[in-house]
């Protein structure tokens, strides 16, 4: 009897809980959170519906957000999982707007942020947290990787998902020695004119091609990791410029148009319109290839100038209705069947943003079996040309320098 009781009372506990919290308050789902009663947290989380808002212009993500994501969360958690297609300034907007109306329950539940829209959002006021740490596998991932993004201190307001690193695509059948470094770059832009381009900024790709140009032009990385420096700005962005501006006449269309996004660039390439494309996943070329896009052919190459690296994350609006059932997505993400099945190019080719050292061995040995194929550069080589991000105040003047010196808008 005593037993059936004490059920009784969990149950109603629990069920507490979650009136509480899908009724707008977020007392009790901190005090679970606080406790390091996850189980809580997963129990308010039943029923929920999350609308998790990313850009969505790569077919492949999609398909693992709306096939392995979705189908486990509803399998193990009863949680739905409804990617919401938009682009990062618009639902930037968006949440700006609730927070100016006084929305208290608003349309996005999760976010795929990272760079300056996490800085702004976080002086805002939007986001809910700090939650991060207090997620059962933030344990998992590497603590450098969460720490900061682009420079910006993390604080537990966003959950690391992802890594990123930029490299070049080439086909080995058309360019069988790829360029080492931005002079060689340079002279091979101008030995093929046409052949070149990059998405516009502010898409992330054309924006992390600008910012590695910038580093190798101007001495390298070190001396922007304190932060902005408007002198340090205004001597060296000129660099930058000219250079951008001395290749436009070589670039495809002679630099009188940019593709809209690193999408466009990927079927340009495809379709062999131009000699070269580019992505922030190391994976990319190869995954392209497994979907029969691209060639066999196809290889990948990063400048020993450098190749930046930096986390994706995601991150939940303080209006979200359904906070409980956010934190469990975030939480999955991380997991490691998760991070395993989107590291496999066959799925997605998103790196892991976990510390394998932490790993059981049968774990690392499971890392270590994926294919990541012939396209893919070796992660000694990856390793070796990685420069980390610069901080996000830097990222927004590049952006906008480049919208006034070399797009002339």
């Amino acid at each position: 009897m005593r037993r059936w009781f004490a059920a009784v009372c969990a149950l109603a506990f629990v069920a507490a809980f979650s009136a509480n919290a899908r009724a707008g308050g977020d007392e009790a789902l901190r005090a679970a959170l606080d406790s390091g009663n996850f189980s809580a947290v997963e129990q308010m989380a039943r029923g929920g519906v999350v609308r998790f808002y990313m850009y969505s212009g790569f077919a492949h993500e999609n398909g693992w957000v709306d096939g392995f994501a979705a189908q486990h969360l509803k399998r193990r958690y009863a949680v739905s999982l409804r990617r919401v297609p938009m682009n990062v300034s618009v639902f930037m907007n968006k949440l700006l707007a609730e927070k100016a109306a006084g929305v208290k329950e608003g349309s996005i539940d999760l976010l795929w942020i990272n760079g300056e829209n996490f800085k702004n959002a976080m002086k805002a006021g939007l986001l809910f947290g700090p939650f991060a740490n207090r997620l059962p596998n933030f344990a998992l991932a590497d603590p450098q990787l969460a720490a900061y993004d682009f420079g910006y201190p993390v604080n537990g307001y966003e959950a690391p998902y992802g890594k990123a690193q930029f490299v070049f695509e080439y086909d080995q059948a058309r360019t069988p020695s790829p360029p080492k470094n931005l002079q060689e770059l340079t002279e091979w832009i101008k030995a093929n004119p046409g052949q070149f381009t990059y998405p516009q900024p502010p898409d992330s790709t054309g924006s992390a091609f600008v910012r590695q140009a910038f580093y190798a032009l101007t001495g390298g990385y070190r001396q922007y990791m304190a932060g902005f420096d408007r002198k340090l700005f205004d001597r060296n962005a000129p660099k930058l410029w000219a250079w951008l501006n001395g290749i436009k006449p070589y670039l495809w269309r002679a630099g009188g148009a940019y593709p809209r996004d690193a999408a466009r660039l990927d079927a340009m390439f495809s379709r062999g319109e131009v000699g070269m494309s580019m992505s922030r996943h190391p994976l990319h070329a190869q995954m392209k290839i497994l979907e029969g896009v691209y060639p066999k052919s196809v290889r990948t190459f990063a400048l020993q100038d450098g190749s930046i690296f930096n986390t994706h994350f995601t991150a939940i609006p303080a209006n979200s209705p359904n906070k409980a059932a956010a934190l469990v997505v975030a939480n999955f993400l991380m997991s490691l069947d998760a991070q395993l099945s989107k590291y496999d190019p066959d799925n997605w080719g998103d790196f892991p943003v976990l510390d394998l050292s932490k790993l059981s061995e049968d774990w690392r040995e499971k890392f270590g079996a994926v294919d990541l194929g012939a396209a893919t550069l070796p992660a000694g080589a990856l390793q070796q040309a990685a420069v980390p991000e610069i901080p996000s105040a830097w990222l927004e003047a590049l952006e906008g320098g480049w919208e006034r010196n070399v797009l002339n808008r």
